[in-house]
C-alpha cells in the first residue's frame, strides 16, 4: 500500500478563501430534483457547480441526506465541478422501505448496487470532462463492491472511511452475523436492531464523539433532521445488519478488489468507532496502485465533517489527487 504525501497550501491561499458557508441552507444556485431508477423509484438528487473541471458524484453513508455534504459540495463546486448527490434508496428524501420512517431497511445490498450502476450509467452519459466519485462510508463499500463486479469505472475515486468491515463489539463478527440471521428469520428483518438514544445531552454527546469531533456540524445534522422530518432516520434495520455483514464478508473472502483498475485514494481514522480500519488497511493493499492515508486520534468517522484541521487536511488530499488522477 502507498501513502500520499501532500504539501497543505497556506490557511490564506486562494484555495481556501470563501464566502462564509451557511451550512444549514442550500446554496442558491443548486438544483434539487428527483431521479428515477429503472424499477420506478425515485431518488433524491442534487446538482451544482459548473462543470469547467470535470464532473463529480458524491456518495454518502447509512443514514445520510444530502444536507450533510452541503459543504464539501460547495467547495468542490467551487473549484469548478459539477457536483452530484443523491440520497440513497429507503433514507434521506429518496422515501422509506418499511412502515416505519425511521428504519433504515435494505432487503439486498445488490438493489443499491443497481441503483448505483443504473445512477452511475446515466449520470456518465449527462456530459463530457473528466468523472470522478467521491464516497463515504457505506457508499465506500458500495462504490468498491460495483466496481469489483464491473461496473465501468469513473477516471479517479476517493473513498472516505469505507465500510470494509463493520464494528460488531463487544460481540465477536460470527456471532453478530448469526444474532442477525436469527432475527432475520423470526420475522424481525424489517424492525430496527436497536434504539438510537438522543434524549439527553449525554446521549447526543456520546453519539457525536463516534461520529465528529466538531460540536457544530454534529448540530448541524440534528437541525437539519429536526427541520425536515421526512429525511431523518434511525437505526439500521435487522436485515440491513444482516446484509452489511455479509457483503462485507463476501468482499474480504472472495476476490474482486484485484480487479479494480481505478485511481484510488482511502482515507480512514485509526480511532473509527463504527469501521473497521485494519479492514480498510487489508483493503487497499488488495487495490492495485490504492493510495491509503490513516488519521490519528485527531479524526472520527465522519472525516469530511471534522473540526477544520482534518477536514481540510483531507480536502487538500483528495483535490491534490485529483488534479493527479483526473487532470483538466
Amino acid at each position: 500500500m502507498a501513502y500520499q504525501t501532500v504539501t497543505m497550501p497556506p490557511m490564506d491561499s486562494p484555495r481556501f478563501i470563501s464566502p462564509a458557508f451557511d451550512r444549514r441552507a442550500w446554496p442558491m444556485d443548486g438544483r434539487l430534483d428527483c431521479w428515477k431508477t429503472p424499477d420506478g423509484w425515485p431518488l433524491r438528487r442534487y446538482r451544482l457547480g459548473p462543470g469547467d473541471r470535470g464532473r463529480m458524484l458524491v456518495l454518502g453513508g447509512r443514514g445520510d441526506m444530502i444536507e450533510k455534504y452541503l459543504e464539501v459540495i460547495q467547495h468542490w463546486a467551487g473549484l469548478g465541478w459539477a457536483v452530484t448527490s443523491f440520497d440513497w434508496r429507503g433514507q434521506g428524501g429518496s422515501g422509506r422501505l418499511t412502515n416505519d420512517p425511521l428504519c433504515g431497511h435494505i432487503e439486498h445490498f445488490g438493489q443499491w448496487i443497481a441503483d448505483l450502476n443504473a445512477f452511475v450509467a446515466d449520470w456518465r452519459a449527462a456530459g463530457s470532462g473528466p468523472t470522478v466519485i467521491v464516497a463515504h462510508s457505506m457508499g465506500g463499500h458500495l462504490l468498491l463492491r460495483a466496481l469489483a463486479e464491473g461496473m465501468v469505472p469513473p477516471d479517479a475515486a476517493v473513498t472516505v472511511a469505507p465500510m470494509m468491515g463493520v464494528h460488531s463489539a463487544p460481540l465477536p463478527r460470527w456471532l453478530a452475523a448469526g444474532i442477525a440471521e436469527a432475527m432475520c428469520a423470526l420475522g424481525f428483518a424489517n424492525r430496527q436492531a436497536w434504539t438510537q438514544k438522543e434524549e439527553s445531552e449525554r446521549q447526543r454527546r456520546m453519539r457525536q464523539k463516534r461520529l465528529t469531533h466538531d460540536p457544530d456540524r454534529y448540530a448541524d445534522e440534528i437541525w437539519w433532521r429536526d427541520h425536515g422530518r421526512d429525511i431523518a432516520l434511525g437505526p439500521p434495520s435487522w436485515r440491513w445488519v444482516e446484509q452489511a455483514l455479509a457483503s462485507t464478508r463476501r468482499m474480504e473472502r472472495k476476490p474482486g478488489l484485484e480487479r479494480i483498475s481505478v485511481p484510488l485514494l482511502i482515507l480512514a481514522a485509526q480511532e473509527d468507532q463504527l469501521v473497521s480500519t485494519a479492514a480498510i488497511r487489508r483493503t487497499a493493499a488488495r487495490i492495485p496502485g490504492a493510495r491509503l492515508h490513516v488519521y490519528g486520534r485527531e479524526a472520527a468517522h465522519e472525516i469530511l465533517r471534522e473540526l477544520d484541521p482534518v477536514r481540510l487536511d483531507a480536502l487538500a488530499r483528495i483535490d491534490s489527487f485529483l488534479d493527479e488522477a483526473a487532470p483538466r
